[in-house]
């Protein structure tokens, strides 16, 4: 990572950030009778640079996400030769012909949201002989705007992955904004008992705490940890 060495003042921010979110994502933890552990907090370094992720890998940190493939192709590659055991995560849309691009990159796929999309990873997949674990993303709140497949049809994508052998881990979901997000991450949890999925991948800066009590496996802190990009 040469010249992207973190100085002391930048060590100190990342690492108090870190511990800090940690600290919040336990104590939420043992609100819901949950170990620590349980809960995976994904880094989301999208839009910042190396520089910026150094911090964050000098404390330790191994565990990213990246929205974009070709931002994450960019920026991730020296970093992984520099420093052993970093996973990442494709956390935001997914274009079907960038699914060979995204087996390739990722060690996680949370945008699994249509069947054409599931083609086309199960295809790369197949040829890249390699099958990291994928999230279907839900549009929980049913929201016009945004991805993932509608709750209604949950069910029947779900049945296409398993019949092409994708490796579904669980669900996704991002929650309306400006509202409480405990029902709709209780709502995701749901849906995943009744489909007999164990992960949940749901909770973000702002109400990642709530996420931990509702049952997230995953998280996905950015500005907490990164502060808001200038």
């Amino acid at each position: 990572m040469a010249g992207c060495e973190p100085d002391e003042t930048e060590r100190s921010t990342a690492q108090t950030r870190l511990t800090d979110v940690r600290a919040r994502m336990a104590a939420a933890a043992r609100i819901a009778g949950r170990a620590p552990g349980d809960t995976c907090l994904i880094a989301v370094s999208k839009t910042h640079d190396a520089k910026a992720v150094a911090p964050l890998l000098a404390g330790g940190h191994r565990v990213f996400g990246e929205n974009r493939v070709q931002e994450a192709a960019d920026k991730w590659p020296p970093l992984r030769a520099a420093v052993p055991g970093i996973a990442l995560h494709l956390i935001g849309q997914l274009q079907s012909n960038k699914a060979d691009e995204a087996v390739a990159l990722f060690d996680a796929i949370h945008s699994v949201d249509r069947p054409s999309l599931v083609a086309a990873l199960a295809r790369a997949m197949d040829k890249a002989g390699k099958r990291p674990p994928c999230f279907v993303q839900v549009n929980i709140g049913d929201e016009a705007q945004k991805g993932g497949v509608a709750t209604q049809a949950l069910g029947a994508l779900l049945a296409e992955a398993r019949a092409a052998a994708l490796p579904v881990a669980g669900l996704m979901c991002l929650p309306p904004a400006g509202v409480e997000p405990a029902p709709y991450f209780a709502l995701l949890a749901k849906f995943a008992r009744d489909h007999g999925l164990a992960s949940l991948s749901m909770g973000m800066s702002g109400d990642y705490e709530t996420a931990v009590t509702l049952g997230a496996t995953h998280v996905r802190v950015g500005s907490a940890l990164f502060g808001h990009r200038q």
